[in-house]
C-alpha cells in the first residue's frame, strides 16, 4: 500500500476520534508540532523510518520527547501506530492529517511562490485574493524560488496563477519561436 494511502487513512480516524473526543484544535496543535521537529531534525525522521531501531526503543524516544507537550490521545496514536510498525509513516500521517482538518474546518490552503520573503502586507493581499477565489478562510504557505527571476505563483488548490517573469520569458519564446519571420531564437 502506498504511503499516501496508509497516512490518509490513520489521519481519517484520528480526525474522526479527537472529533469525537473533542479534541481536535489540539491534536491538530499536536500533528504541527510533531511536523515541525520531524522538519527541523532530519536525524530524528531517519530514526523513526530505520528497520534496524527496535520498535519498543522508538516508542521509548517518542515518549520523552512528547510527553507533556502533545495529548494522551496524540500519544495512544504514537503507540498504536508503533505497536503496529507504522511509526515510519508517522510525518506522513501528521501531515495528512493537517490536511483533512483544514477541508474539515472549511479552511483553504494556497502556496505563494516569490523571489524574496513577503511582509505582512503582501500577506494579506495574497490571502484575500485566495479568499475572493474560494470564499474560505486561508492558510498562506509561503516559499522562496530565486529561478522565478521576479513576480509570484499561487496556487490554490488544482488552480495556479503563474505571474512570473520566468513564465513570461518562456511565453515570449514560444510566441517568437512560432513566429515565421523569425528563422532561430
Amino acid at each position: 500500500m502506498s504511503e499516501f494511502r496508509i497516512a490518509s487513512r490513520y489521519a481519517k480516524s484520528l480526525l474522526e476520534l479527537a472529533s469525537e473526543q473533542g479534541k481536535l484544535e489540539e491534536v491538530n496543535k499536536d500533528m504541527l508540532l510533531f511536523s515541525e521537529v520531524i522538519s527541523e531534525n532530519r536525524d530524528f525522521q531517519l530514526f523513526l523510518k530505520n528497520p534496524v531501531v527496535a520498535h519498543d526503543k522508538k516508542l521509548t524516544v517518542l515518549n520523552q520527547v512528547f510527553t507533556g507537550k502533545v495529548s494522551d490521545l496524540t500519544l495512544a496514536i504514537f503507540r498504536i501506530l508503533v505497536k503496529k510498525q507504522r511509526e515510519a509513516y508517522l510525518a506522513a500521517i501528521a501531515t495528512e492529517f493537517h490536511h483533512q482538518y483544514n477541508t474539515h474546518t472549511g479552511v483553504e490552503e494556497a502556496t505563494v511562490t516569490t523571489t524574496f520573503p513577503i511582509d505582512a502586507d503582501l500577506r494579506n493581499e495574497f490571502k484575500a485574493v485566495v479568499k475572493k477565489i474560494s470564499g474560505k478562510e486561508v492558510e498562506l504557505t509561503e516559499k522562496i524560488d530565486e529561478n522565478l527571476i521576479g513576480g509570484f505563483i499561487l496556487k490554490v488548490g488544482d488552480r495556479q496563477i503563474d505571474d512570473s517573469i520566468n513564465s513570461r520569458l518562456k511565453a515570449l519564446k514560444l510566441k517568437f519561436s512560432q513566429n515565421p519571420y523569425v528563422k532561430e531564437f
